[in-house]
């Protein structure tokens, strides 16, 4: 099986310890994490060669990023070390009633100031059978938008694969600015993910009859945002991941894959979330999705795995999703029962 790549920001996550509000804390967290590496080591932790694409300072903070990777088994030799700065993300996290708080600090970062020259897309590919992004990269500024192009278009040349999640971000640009730059790149895409907001959010594509906040979802509805999609980019396979926010700590989460071929559309079975931590969750469903597809499961299957797969990563600290293909499997297949195991 050949190698998968992913290609984005990863960035320093500083925390207050517990649920502590940002003013209440004293001291922070530390820990590393960014969209499309957790993607990467959810892809090794499943026994996959998956490979992580950015630029990184060549001092300590840098190294530290590298390392936290290295240690999950994701492959760092295509990591181009320059630049001056790691980006950084402070993250406060909700509980009941409060929702969490993101605070972007990630200017002049290195991967912000990357360019063309700094990525031999020809020598990556080399190799490989898939390639992630999300549209988190080509936020960070005309020139990220320039790359992701450049690295569509070399895996594209290739026959690699290409999955895209649409990760609005109303911090890092307008709707507008996002909808220009992921038209154009969507064109390259085989396999979308998209959640409630990214299809309106991006292409002013909505579902029907579903309330997002009051948690109320229409399948119809989705269906429909799906075949919308697929038919404006040609998309293979489009996913539409389904959260129920009843509260910062309870959740419903499920989710639907679009196979456009088979004209197939299926839902998972709905988990009902106690969230310990909901960052890196739709990253952890893109990861669970890729494993499932590049190891020829069906529609069905593959959705289940990918669902299961973020619906443990709820449980775990931190931006990666460290569980195994036996521990999503044995959720996906019915045993959520949480005994403990001797």
């Amino acid at each position: 099986m050949g190698k998968v790549i992913t290609f984005g920001e990863l960035m320093v996550r500083l925390q207050p310890y517990n649920y502590e509000r940002f003013v209440q804390a004293d001291h922070l967290e530390f820990s590393f994490g960014g969209g499309e590496a957790n993607v990467a080591v959810s892809l090794a932790n499943y026994g996959l060669d998956a490979a992580y694409v950015t630029k990184l300072p060549a001092h300590a903070i840098g190294q530290a990023a590298v390392n936290s990777l290295r240690r999950y088994g994701v492959d760092t030799s295509l990591i181009v070390r320059g630049g001056d700065r790691v980006g950084i993300y402070f993250n406060e996290k909700g509980a009941s009633q409060r929702g969490s708080v993101c605070i972007y600090d990630r200017a002049h970062s290195a991967i912000q100031e990357a360019s063309s020259s700094d990525f031999d897309w020809d020598k990556i590919f080399d190799g490989a059978e898939w390639f992630h992004f999300t549209g988190i990269t080509p936020a960070l500024g005309p020139n990220m938008v320039d790359i992701c192009r450049e690295a569509c278009k070399a895996a594209k040349a290739k026959g690699v694969k290409i999955s895209c999640d649409l990760n609005y971000r109303g911090k890092l640009w307008t709707r507008d600015q996002a909808r220009s730059a992921m038209s154009d790149l969507c064109q390259y895409v085989d396999v979308c993910i998209s959640n409630e907001e990214d299809a309106k959010d991006v292409f002013g594509i909505e579902a029907e009859a579903t309330d997002i906040y009051a948690g109320e979802i229409n399948r119809e509805g989705y269906k429909s945002v799906a075949k919308q999609l697929a038919d404006r980019f040609g998309f293979e396979k489009v996913s539409i991941t389904l959260r129920e926010s009843r509260s910062a700590s309870d959740n419903g989460w499920s989710a639907m894959l679009y196979d456009v071929k088979s004209g197939e559309y299926c839902f998972s079975k709905k988990y009902d979330l106690r969230i310990i931590d909901r960052v890196g969750g739709g990253d952890s469903f893109g990861g669970g999705l890729i494993y499932s597809l590049m190891t020829g499961k069906s529609t069905q299957a593959a959705v289940e795995f990918a669902v299961a797969a973020s619906a443990l990563k709820h449980s775990i600290e931190g931006d990666y999703n460290m569980v195994t293909v036996a521990e999503v499997e044995k959720l996906a297949g019915g045993d959520g029962s949480g005994r403990i195991q001797r």
